[in-house]
């Protein structure tokens, strides 16, 4: 830690340093809606940018294509005509036009996330997944 208070974690990063013994005595034990809740306020304190992209998504719903509605550093926002319950995991791959990315060829963002906020809107699903796991590919 600086001398301002600050740490050099991300925000929103757990720490895997051991409780102290007062940090222990003064949790509570929350219900599962409380650490859903907790976890999607986490997602959704990074900045939203309203960027509409070509998505494949990839769920145990099944497949499909659509388009992001927003995107953040945390996760995804998009739309698709069938339920994807809270915490079901979806692999979907963003294209990134090579345009947009300075890039000679399109790049591929392959991701791997968790549905954390299903919504109906317009007579369409909204979901929010939050991103765990993503690598570039480029085409």
């Amino acid at each position: 830690m600086g001398d301002n208070g600050r740490t050099d974690e991300m925000p929103g990063a757990r720490s895997n340093a051991p409780l102290q013994k007062a940090e222990l005595g003064s949790q509570k034990p929350m219900g599962d809606r409380a650490k859903n809740r907790a976890r999607y306020n986490d997602v959704q304190s990074a900045a939203r940018f309203p960027i509409k992209l070509p998505v494949a998504v990839r769920s145990q719903t099944g497949a499909r294509s659509t388009e992001t509605e927003n995107i953040s550093a945390n996760g995804v926002m998009f739309q698709v005509d069938s339920d994807m319950p809270v915490g079901s995991m979806v692999d979907f791959t963003i294209s990134l036009p090579a345009d947009v990315v300075g890039s000679s060829a399109d790049v591929q963002l392959d991701c791997r996330g968790r549905v954390v906020r299903s919504f109906e809107d317009g007579g369409r699903r909204g979901v929010g997944v939050v991103i765990d796991e993503y690598h570039f590919e480029r085409r």
